[in-house]
């Protein structure tokens, strides 16, 4: 078995989202992910994984036989072009169009692009402007 490394620290420790169609989001997630520099960190036969976020089908153990139904999931974005590069990407691999890329009113310099993914769950990429991570993350070797 191969060493693993997760980095934790978050406010968030995890997301699951159970999809209808497995292939369908990971071939979603895995372009939409790459644009933000996020691999896939690990595939089964009814599952993937990202970071934190874990994507079922609803027949694995996780699920117990459940969709999630529609979320909102708001990943960083390192800088303008990667919010743009992550909406092209949305919609080139079954995302449908849910804002396109632009400022927003929430705060100054909010830069986001919405995307619905297969199933409907609401995925955006935002950049705040320059910021620094408040929280260093903690690496968990398995």
């Amino acid at each position: 078995m191969e060493t693993g490394h997760l980095h934790r620290g978050r406010l968030i420790d995890h997301l699951q989202l159970v999809v209808r169609d497995l292939v369908a989001s990971q071939r979603f997630y895995t372009a939409v992910l790459a644009t933000l520099e996020v691999p896939i960190g690990g595939t089964g036969e009814d599952y993937f994984w990202a970071d934190e976020l874990f994507v079922s089908s609803a027949d694995s153990i996780a699920a117990q036989g459940q969709l999630t139904g529609r979320q909102h999931l708001a990943f960083q974005a390192r800088d303008r072009a990667m919010v743009e590069a992550f909406h092209r990407a949305a919609l080139a691999n079954g995302g449908r169009d849910n804002g396109a890329p632009g400022e927003r009113p929430y705060h100054p310099g909010y830069y986001a692009a919405f995307v619905l993914d297969p199933d409907g769950n609401n995925i955006e990429a935002v950049f705040h402007g320059e910021a620094r991570r408040n929280v260093p993350s903690v690496e968990i070797t398995f």
